[in-house]
C-alpha cells in the first residue's frame, strides 16, 4: 500500500470560477428561492384570515402588522415572489410543451419573466393604493 501512487488525478469539477453565472441559471435558483418565499407569505396569508375569523379587534392588530412600513416590505416582497414564480411557472409550462429550447428564446424568456414579475408587481401597488 505504501508503494502505490496516484498514475493521474482526477480532474476537479468546474466551480463558479470557472462558469460564468447564465441567466437561465440564475432564473432557476431564483425560481426555487420564490417558492420557498411563498411558503412563508402563505402562513402570512393564513393568518390574516384567521385573524378575520376571530373578530375585528385581532384583525385590526394584524391590519397593523402588515400597514406598518416593515409589514409593507415584505407584503411588497411576497406579492414579487408571488409573480416571479407565476411567470417562471408559465416558462417552465412553454418548456413542457417542447417550446423555446433555443438559447436565444431561453436568455428572452428569462429576462421576459423578471419585467414582466417587476411590472405586475407595481401594477398590483399601483392598483392596490390608487383604489384607497
Amino acid at each position: 500500500m505504501a508503494d502505490s501512487k496516484v498514475v493521474d488525478p482526477r480532474p476537479l469539477s468546474p466551480h463558479l470560477q470557472i462558469y460564468r453565472p447564465l441567466i437561465n441559471m440564475v432564473m432557476s435558483i431564483v425560481h426555487r428561492i420564490t417558492g420557498v418565499a411563498l411558503y412563508f407569505g402563505t402562513l402570512l396569508l393564513a393568518w390574516w384570515l384567521v385573524a378575520a375569523a376571530q373578530g375585528p379587534k385581532y384583525f385590526q392588530f394584524v391590519s397593523d402588522v402588515f400597514g406598518s412600513l416593515p409589514g409593507k416590505v415584505v407584503l411588497f416582497g411576497y406579492t414579487w415572489a408571488l409573480m416571479h414564480h407565476m411567470f417562471g411557472g408559465i416558462r417552465h409550462l412553454i418548456w413542457d410543451t417542447g417550446r423555446g429550447f433555443d438559447l436565444t428564446t431561453v436568455d428572452r424568456m428569462s429576462w421576459a419573466s423578471i419585467v414582466a414579475s417587476v411590472l405586475s408587481t407595481a401594477l398590483i401597488w399601483f392598483a392596490a393604493y390608487g383604489l384607497r
